[in-house]
């Protein structure tokens, strides 16, 4: 009996050691799921959409919808100042490429690029999707389609503005009342409806940057500037749209 009771105790030991045999080994965690999923999933990629140019034309031909959208000029800086769309600020897909964080502040806003021919806006707008800017369109380049809302002065953000505006002339073409109750330190009054009577306010050979309340009254003067031979930037966000922290 004492001897069935030995062997009966080698045979159990002798099965659990198979048991324990059988088991998938664990190195590192490779094999662990828990928690591994989210460590490893990737950021989802946003849709590109497209949009003909008529589309676009009539959005950067409409005050109220060019405010809902940020449109990008993806060509050389040379390229854009030959003549682009009206809103457009400039920014070269080669530069996007090495940081596309250059437009993070636009990451919740509808992004529209565009280049000459699709090709650069397309890689453009690919980079823009698969870093987490959540609204792009690619639109129908200046070649493929004859826009009518082309400017040759240049669009810049209100960051863009601030990191500027110290080496330009600041033109605030708001009404007189308007620039009196606030403005940008040390910009100069010429409103919208009175360019020529202050011209003497504004010297040649200086960069000037325009702004008003919403962007669309002093792209009129940057372009009536830009015809008489001046170096201009238009702001985009006007005072109603940025906090400039404006004085008196």
């Amino acid at each position: 009996m004492k001897f069935k009771k030995v062997l009966l105790g080698l045979v159990t030991i002798a099965a659990l050691g198979l048991t324990a045999c059988n088991q998938p080994a664990k190195t590192d965690g490779a094999n662990d799921t828990t928690g591994a999923a989210g460590s490893s999933e990737a950021v989802a990629t946003t849709e590109v959409k497209k949009m003909k140019g008529d589309e676009l034309d009539a959005i950067e031909g409409d005050n109220k919808k060019k405010d809902g959208v940020l449109v990008v000029d993806v060509r050389p800086e040379e390229q854009y100042k030959e003549g682009h769309l009206k809103h457009a600020i400039n920014v070269f897909v080669d530069d996007l490429k090495a940081d596309p964080e250059i437009l993070a502040d636009y990451k919740d806003t509808p992004v529209i690029v565009y280049c000459n021919t699709g090709k650069k806006s397309a890689e453009a707008a690919q980079i823009l999707a698969e870093n987490g800017y959540k609204d792009v369109t690619d639109a129908e380049g200046v070649k493929d389609y004859e826009y009518e809302n082309i400017v040759k002065y240049s669009s810049i953000t209100s960051k863009k503005f601030l990191e500027m505006k110290n080496d330009a002339t600041v033109v605030d073409v708001r009404p007189a009342e308007d620039y009196d109750k606030g403005h940008v330190e040390g910009a100069v009054s010429v409103p919208f409806d009175k360019v020529e009577e202050n011209m003497d306010k504004i010297p040649e050979g200086k960069p000037v940057i325009t702004y008003c309340f919403t962007g669309n009254k002093s792209s009129d003067v940057a372009n009536t500037l830009t015809e008489k031979g001046y170096e201009v930037y238009n702001v985009l966000e006007g005072t109603k749209e940025h906090d400039y922290e404006l004085v008196k």
